[in-house]
């Protein structure tokens, strides 16, 4: 990988909680276009290093730089208008809003710089912003719904809600915290296929990710997480025949 090409790189990142060392040195980079994911058991570091890379936790040593950027000293909405996007462990959505208004929402937030709750119906002839929003609910398979209220959605639904209000905003790096959390077989396969679809059209993205079925089918390169230490890293086919690996984590997984 060359320097030109890298779109995320974790710089020797170390947070303390207290006497908790939540992450440790951590280094890592992620190329533009690629799908990198981080797996690690419960209690890795593994939503700590997302926060970090958002800005919700400022690191205690080392830094995140973005499109050759250090983020030091940026807000999360700073972040984001950078061209950063998360998809929460718990959707994050507006529950009494539509799923139009949702989507449109993040779109107004993007080009206005602020969210903007109370003018969001007022201006919603803006046919541009409207017609986008559309075409990400029907891309995540929720058009047919886009008047409802996104309170009422299943939680498999709620996670494709959050994920076309990321879309929205056309960002360069889209984290992913556990997309298919809680959700049935059908909806995880679902997902997947969703995800495919968006990885076929260069979007980089970071996922965390407990499945290893889903992390296979999508991940070109893997970094592995124990006790807030980077332990190992490359592509899925040399994670996976990673003895260290197998002890602290897959073999876990395949009980």
């Amino acid at each position: 990988m060359s320097i030109q090409n890298i779109v995320l790189h974790v710089a020797d990142v170390s947070k303390r909680f207290g006497g908790l060392h939540a992450l440790t040195d951590v280094d890592l980079q992620v190329a533009e276009g690629e799908v990198h994911a981080i797996i690690g058991p419960n209690g890795a570091g593994k939503s700590t290093l997302l926060n970090v890379c958002i800005g919700r936790i400022r690191p205690d040593h080392g830094h995140v730089i973005f499109d050759g950027e250090t983020l030091d000293r940026h807000e999360p909405h700073e972040i984001n208008q950078l061209g950063v996007s998360r998809v929460f462990q718990t959707p994050e959505i507006f529950s009494d809003l539509s799923l139009l208004d949702n989507v449109m929402i993040p779109a107004f937030a993007r080009r206005d710089g602020a969210f903007r709750f109370n003018a969001i119906r007022a201006v919603a002839g803006e046919g541009d912003i409207r017609e986008a929003a559309e075409y990400h609910l029907q891309d995540v398979g929720l058009f047919e719904r886009r008047l409802d209220e996104a309170g009422s959605l299943s939680r498999g639904d709620k996670r494709r809600l959050e994920l076309a209000m990321c879309l929205i905003q056309k960002p360069k790096l889209l984290l992913l915290d556990e997309p298919t959390a809680g959700m049935s077989r059908h909806d995880t396969n679902m997902t997947i296929e969703l995800l495919k679809r968006i990885k076929a059209r260069g979007m980089t993205k970071v996922i965390i990710e407990h499945d290893m079925h889903v992390v296979f089918s999508l991940a070109d390169r893997i970094s592995v997480l124990a006790q807030g230490k980077v332990i190992a890293g490359g592509s899925p086919e040399e994670v996976r025949g990673n003895p260290r690996v197998r002890e602290a984590y897959l073999g876990e997984a395949q009980e």
